[in-house]
């Protein structure tokens, strides 16, 4: 009895210890942040944020959801190492900087070092002070197409959606500066080299830095040098502030109301830059909302809407259609209209008739197009920019319909459009800023973009990879790619709303003036089904019976076309499609006349 009291104890004691070690565990792991408040802290280090992981399309609106990718610790811990491991690399400072402090004035500067680890600063000293920006790395798991969806909630059917954020500086820990200095990795001519998330967050945190951060004195205006490779993004720091270029250094003296516009709108496209209306309701948008690029109000002759023709007078029909339904949402801005010599001067009447004002441009080849192919000119939308005269332009293709007043749109910056596809914008419709240096980056180009679609469209959407999201309802596009009865009936219903809920209507596919009145000829051609609509096409027509008889001439129906629409009819009616508008009887009077 005296050798087991003793042998008890000690088991007691031992279970005791288990005990406490499994309590202490367990309370541990019970105190630990959840996913969700790691997210909420800092979303843009840990989550992915995709089409795939984010929004699932369904019919009720989009499902929402964030993805743990990294632990925070960790990556931490491998940031620092990396830092202490990093060999200093000295190179000559540019040239464009001399040694008396800011450049012209004598006065020594405080310079703002972002992503300068590495480099040997020593040599700037002479200049003045150069303090480093600290910032979180973007996640390596972080892809360009979270910061683009494809299907986001313009609608605002959800509450509490959730939209990727790029890591910024903490803006407060620092006072001015004079200078931002920014190395810029460059991976081309890697395969999407331009749409890098860690290239953006760079230049994102150069341009937020020197908007909030730059000393704004009238005689010390706040510039921005970067170090890469590559030319940094156009969409970011406009080739017309490049003060100079010296090897790898690029100089820049921001345009700080241009920029201080671009900082302050949503960082991708997963939030839209311009609310068109409240939640259920179709309430327009307040523009004093909007970050203003001037304060004083610009005069309306520096802005204008414009379209282009070229090659042929196909479009003319259109191009006047254009016009009548601008000047019908009330629009007091100019209407600009680019066309070649293939456009007679007779036409030319017509258009200026219809309220174009005509300017005559030498069309641009695309290098890349066969002979005689529709998009061999098609680069002839680059002049554009060229209207120098105008400080913000509203293309709108030639296709397109408007049915309620766009003027808005002026108050957003180059480059602010319609998604298209994945991270692609549509160039239907967009708001640009001519220059001429813009223009010269284009022609420099031309060679060496490949364009995803052979157009310009694709061009475009390589020089501007970052741009601004505008609804779907400014640039709606007559398809149906679904092919579903759900959304068949909300898009005819958007097309035939009167009032009008659509800003706009995008004519994909055969045009209503190369069609019947009677139907939409889309039906005729199997592959042509998905941009098919008799909704959409009695809106077009609706608005051309409002037009005068003399403009009206010019939508008529050529000898060619009647054949081609007799032919395509009748193969329609050879393969039965289930349509059945073959068996609609023709009444459209262009059929004879």
């Amino acid at each position: 009895m005296w050798k087991v009291t003793p042998s008890k104890s000690l088991v007691i004691r031992i279970n005791l210890v288990f005990l406490s070690c499994f309590l202490v565990i367990y309370a541990t792991l019970l105190l630990r942040p959840s996913a969700s408040s790691v997210y909420h802290e800092n979303a843009a280090s840990y989550v992915r944020c995709s089409l795939r992981d984010c929004h699932h399309k369904v019919e009720t609106g989009y499902k929402m959801k964030a993805v743990l990718l990294e632990d925070a610790v960790e990556s931490s811990s491998n940031h620092s190492k990396q830092k202490i491991g990093t060999k200093m690399v000295k190179r000559e400072r540019p040239s464009f900087l001399n040694v008396s402090g800011y450049p012209g004035t004598g006065i020594r500067m405080r310079m703002g070092m972002v992503n300068m680890e590495g480099e040997d600063l020593s040599d700037w000293n002479v200049l003045g002070k150069t303090i480093p920006v600290t910032f979180e790395k973007v996640s390596d798991l972080f892809e360009w197409k979270d910061l683009f969806p494809e299907w986001i909630d313009e609608e605002e059917e959800m509450h509490e959606t959730l939209c990727p954020e790029i890591p910024m500086p903490d803006y407060k820990k620092y006072g001015y500066f004079d200078m931002i200095v920014v190395k810029i990795p460059c991976k081309f001519p890697a395969e999407g080299w331009g749409r890098d998330v860690f290239r953006l967050q760079l230049h994102m945190i150069a341009a937020n830095m020197v908007v909030r951060r730059g000393r704004k004195n009238w005689n010390r205006k706040p510039k921005v040098v970067v170090l890469s490779k590559c030319r940094p993004m156009v969409e970011i720091f406009r080739c017309d502030d490049l003060l100079a270029h010296d090897g790898d250094w690029w100089y820049y003296r921001p345009n700080m109301k241009k920029l201080e516009q671009k900082v302050y709108l949503p960082v991708g496209t997963c939030n839209l830059a311009l609310p068109l209306w409240g939640k259920g309701n179709d309430e327009v948008y307040d523009v004093t909302k909007i970050q203003q690029t001037n304060s004083r109000r610009k005069s309306t002759k520096r802005q204008a809407y414009a379209t282009v023709l070229h090659s042929s007078e196909s479009y003319v029909c259109g191009a006047i259609m254009l016009a009548q339904s601008l000047l019908k949402t009330g629009t007091k801005h100019d209407l600009i209209l680019l066309i070649d010599t293939s456009i007679s001067v007779a036409t030319r009447q017509v258009l200026a008739a219809a309220g174009w004002t005509i300017r005559i441009i030498e069309r641009i080849r695309n290098p890349r197009a066969e002979k005689d192919s529709y998009n061999e000119y098609n680069y002839s939308k680059f002049r554009l920019w060229q209207l120098t005269d105008y400080n913000k332009i509203i293309f709108i293709d030639s296709d397109i319909i408007v049915l309620r007043n766009l003027d808005i749109i002026f108050s957003f910056p180059q480059m602010s459009a319609v998604g298209n596809d994945n991270s692609i914008f549509n160039s239907g419709i967009m708001v640009i800023e001519p220059s001429n240096c813009t223009f010269r980056h284009f022609m420099q180009r031309t060679n060496d973009i490949i364009s995803y679609n052979g157009g310009d469209q694709g061009f475009l959407n390589e020089i501007f990879v970052y741009w601004h999201r505008l609804p779907r309802r400014v640039n709606f596009l007559k398809n149906f790619w679904s092919n579903t009865t759900v959304e068949t009936s909300m898009k005819n219903q958007l097309f035939g709303a009167d009032p009008p809920k659509l800003y706009a209507i995008h004519y994909l596919g055969i045009k209503p003036w190369l069609c019947y009145r009677d139907y939409d000829c889309n039906w005729d051609i199997g592959d042509q089904h998905v941009y098919a609509s008799d909704i959409a096409h009695r809106t077009w027509w609706k608005l051309h019976d409002t037009i005068d008889e003399s403009l009206q001439n010019y939508c008529k129906l050529t000898k060619q076309r009647k054949i081609e629409l007799k032919w395509d009819r009748m193969q329609a009616k050879k393969l039965g499609f289930a349509d059945e508008h073959w068996k609609i009887n023709v009444t459209d009077p262009r059929r004879r006349g």
